[in-house]
This record gives structure tokens, C-alpha cells and sequence, in this order.
């Protein structure tokens, strides 16, 4: 009896450590601030959201307390106003410190905090520097002669010591979380470019060693950093910035960020699922390329494992139909009847361009762009361009319409319900093609119009434009062509 008493005595105390370990205290007093409600909100990526709220007293004193720990990184105490706040860093269970609501970052006061106390220090030191150099050069402009030499020599003095300050700040603090963060800000110094045999300076040297040194100083493979600011700023620089905006080129740089960030845990999350909605989403011509090799690497893969069956099956169904969308892709050949009834194949269609557009007659839009689309095949047909029009509608009385009371000169083709009720008849006979009977589907048809530009081959160049674009591309297209 008496050892299973000890036993459980032992558990309970077992589970009463735990349970202590992962407490957390952050006490803080903020003079000028009484009787209101501050909040606690965390950077996840680039924004803040709101983690936690809490009364504050009569003598501005308010703390956060808990017995499961928050998630290592900088957070913000917002005032009542949501305008004001001040940052800190969470990495340890206890946090004492006061300010002002005058002047919250100068004023403030760290009682107990490693990280914190480091991090105000840093902060306030650089950001005195920072004014006595603006104000010291400002005056250097304005100054001529032995001044000016005098002001000079006193910006050269400010920098060298804000560099010995940081070397001996990150010595004396390198075991904090708050050292890494404040390092992550720091970009690579790039040396002198070497010269060529010409005898000229490398002119790409500097770009390439900046983009390839650029994540030096961030540790991709810490998950602390996901809540920073300075991680997203970073990804998002690399990403759109330093990377030229050429799908391969965007997708490379993806997974050269997921390498470094270990493939597994919240930043390869992050990096994945922001490359992947940022190029989904991009009006540029081309760019949902970026989202086809996202989810065929890591989406159909098997590595996005936070994405739930439904999203994921949602994800992979566009990827399914877009993949065929992309630039440099064979269009499907479609095969659909005239107003006529003669059917037309758009692979039959013997031209240096096609333009290829789905269209409603009922729809507002389309009406102001398929007469832009016939002035434009007036002045293009002579000069290698055709037009290949479906129609998305199933009732083709207002189709017909429409064509005859426009003039639309080029090739108009539509299903229609006797022939989808036919499907099997016509396909089996060679006349169309289950892809042209579903090409609502097949061409990812949300809405309408949506037009693209085929080459010779019937490969896809262009989409995403308007009819009055078409002959500044497909001229900027030729040059382009004959300069190769």
C-alpha cells in the first residue's frame, strides 16, 4: 500500500513540474495608461494577429499569464488605440518591464529578460546612431571646405563605432534568439567585382553575389523566426526582387528557400504555401506556371501535409486542369459546329497566329469586345492571324444572332444540347472529341471572355489579354521571333 501511495505521490509531482515548466508570466506597467483594455498579437509571416487581450489597472500595470507557453517570437503590446505598441521578444517563461505610453521603445525599462534586455539595447543604441549620423550628415551636404572634411571624418567615426558595437553585441549575446533575430536584418556585404580578361568589372558579379549570399544571416531552419517580421520581408525580396519574374526561375528559388529550411515544419509551410497563392493569384500573363509546379513538387506529393483531403483535392484538380493552360503548352484540338452545322477543327486552321476566344452573347463584357475583336481581324486576316470564337452558351438563337447582326467574319463554333445528347454518336464517328464537348471544363471556363493567342503550331504564347492588345503583342511577338 505504502509504495503505491509513493507512486502515485511521484506522478504528481511529475505532472505538478511539467505543468510548472510551461508556465509564463509577462508582467509590465505602462505610466500613462489606466483602467482600459491593451492586447498581445503575434507576426506570423508578415502581419499580426491578435494573440491575447488583458485589463489594465489603475496604476497601468497589466501582465499575460498561462500554463501552456506561447510560441517563441516578437509580439506586440498594442495600446488601446490599436495604433501604438511596442515589440518583444517571447522565448522565456518570465518577462518584467515598464515604459511609457509617451515614448514606449525609449522609455522602456527591461526588469527581467535576458532577450529583451538585449534586444532594447540594440535597438535604442542603433537607433541613437542612426540620428546622430542622419543629423551629422545632413549638416555635411550643407558644409563646405575644411567642415565638410571635419563632418566626414565624423560619419566614418559613427559607422565604424555602430560596427564595433554590433560584432561585440552578437559576441556577448550569441546564445539569444533576440541576437538571431536582430542578425536576420543584416544583408551581405558585397566585395569589389573582379575584372574581366577585357579588362572591365564583372557587371553581373555584385547582383549574383548579394542573391546568393542574401540568406547569410537568417536561419531558414528555425521555426522561432516564422514569427518575425523580418522572414517574410526576406522571402518575399528573394522571391519578387532578386529573382527574375520567369516561372522556372520563381520555382527554383522556391526550393532553394525550402532546402534551406530543412523541407519539414512551419517556414517550409510558409514558403510553399506563399510562393504558391502569390503566383496563383498574379494578373501577370504566364505566371500561374508558378502554381503548376508548386502543387506538382510539393502538393502531389504528399509534402503539404497541413493542407486538409478537401483542399487538397481542390488544389489538385486545378492543377489538373491548368496544367494544359500554361504558356508553351499545345492547345487541345477543338472540334465544334458553325452556325452552319459544318464542323470546324481549330488544329485545321493553317495561320501564323489563332486567336482563340470563348465568349457568351449575353455577356456585357463580351459585347464590348467582340466588336474590338472583328475591327481587329479586318486589319490582321490578310496578315497571317486567324480567329477561332466558341461560344460557351448551349442555346445558340441568341449565338446566331449575334454573329449575323455583328458581322463576325471568322470561324464561330458552339456545342449545342442535340449534339451533347449525341456525344457517344459523334464522337465514335470521328467528328469531335470528348475534350471539345467538355471544353467548358477542360479550359477552366469561370467566366467569360477569356482569349488566347496560338502560334503556328497551335502552341499557347499569350492569354489574359484584350482585343485591343493583340496586334502590339503579336508585332512585339514577331521581332522578338525574328531576332532569334
Amino acid at each position: 500500500m505504502t509504495r503505491w501511495i509513493f507512486f502515485f505521490m511521484l506522478l504528481a509531482v511529475g505532472t505538478q513540474l511539467k505543468a510548472q515548466k510551461n508556465t509564463y508570466s509577462y508582467k509590465f506597467k505602462v505610466a500613462g495608461l489606466q483602467d482600459t483594455t491593451i492586447y498581445l498579437a503575434n507576426y506570423y509571416g508578415g502581419k499580426l494577429y491578435f494573440n491575447d487581450t488583458t485589463q489594465v489597472n489603475a496604476k497601468g500595470e497589466f501582465s499575460f499569464s498561462g500554463s501552456d507557453a506561447k510560441p517563441a517570437g516578437i509580439y506586440a503590446v498594442i495600446f488601446p488605440d490599436k495604433q501604438t505598441y511596442f515589440e518583444i521578444i517571447i522565448n522565456e517563461p518570465t518577462i518584467v518591464m515598464e515604459t511609457t505610453a509617451k515614448d514606449p521603445i525609449n522609455d522602456m525599462l527591461v526588469k527581467t529578460s535576458k532577450e529583451n534586455a538585449a534586444f532594447y539595447e540594440y535597438m535604442k543604441f542603433v537607433s541613437n546612431s542612426t540620428r546622430k549620423y542622419n543629423e551629422t550628415k545632413a549638416n555635411a551636404d550643407m558644409a563646405e571646405g575644411e567642415k565638410k572634411e571635419k563632418l566626414q571624418a565624423e560619419l566614418t567615426k559613427i559607422q565604424t563605432e555602430t560596427e564595433a558595437f554590433r560584432l561585440k553585441f552578437i559576441e556577448d549575446n550569441k546564445n539569444l534568439f533576440s541576437t538571431k533575430v536582430l542578425e536576420a536584418s543584416r544583408e551581405p556585404e558585397v566585395p569589389e567585382a573582379p575584372i574581366l580578361e577585357d579588362g572591365k568589372p564583372d557587371s553581373t558579379f555584385q547582383y549574383r553575389y548579394f542573391k546568393s549570399h542574401y540568406f547569410d544571416y537568417v536561419d531558414l531552419s528555425d521555426e522561432r523566426m516564422i514569427r518575425t517580421p523580418i522572414l517574410h520581408k526576406k522571402i518575399d525580396y528573394y522571391l519578387q526582387k532578386l529573382t527574375p519574374q520567369i516561372p522556372d526561375s520563381i520555382c527554383a528559388a522556391a526550393d532553394y528557400m525550402v532546402s534551406l529550411s530543412g523541407d519539414t515544419g512551419l517556414i517550409f509551410r510558409y514558403i510553399v504555401q506563399y510562393t504558391t497563392s502569390t503566383y496563383e493569384k498574379s494578373n501577370i500573363m504566364g505566371m500561374d506556371a508558378v502554381f503548376i509546379c508548386m502543387a506538382e513538387k510539393y502538393y502531389a506529393q504528399g509534402k503539404c501535409t497541413w493542407v486538409d483531403s478537401t483542399q487538397l483535392a481542390d488544389i489538385l484538380e486545378k492543377y489538373e486542369v491548368r496544367k494544359n493552360l500554361v504558356l508553351g503548352k499545345v492547345a487541345d484540338n477543338i472540334t465544334l459546329l458553325d452556325t452552319n452545322e459544318k464542323w470546324h477543327a481549330l488544329h485545321s486552321l493553317k495561320a501564323d497566329f489563332t486567336v482563340l476566344i470563348f465568349w457568351d452573347p449575353n455577356c456585357g463584357h463580351c459585347k464590348k469586345e467582340m466588336p474590338k475583336l472583328r475591327e481587329f481581324y479586318k486589319e490582321w486576316k490578310n496578315n497571317g492571324v486567324e480567329i477561332f470564337a466558341v461560344s460557351t452558351e448551349f442555346d445558340n438563337k441568341d449565338w446566331k444572332k449575334y454573329i449575323a447582326s455583328n458581322e463576325l467574319g471568322f470561324i464561330n463554333v458552339s456545342d449545342n444540347p442535340e449534339v451533347n445528347k449525341n456525344a457517344y454518336k459523334y464522337i465514335s464517328e470521328g467528328n469531335t472529341t470528348l475534350n471539345s464537348l467538355n471544353f467548358r471544363d477542360y479550359w477552366d471556363l469561370f467566366s467569360t471572355p477569356q482569349l488566347y493567342v496560338l502560334d503556328k503550331d497551335k502552341k499557347i504564347i499569350a492569354k489574359k489579354l484584350g482585343a485591343e492588345q493583340l496586334g502590339e503583342f503579336i508585332e512585339s511577338y514577331r521581332k522578338a521571333q525574328s531576332k532569334n
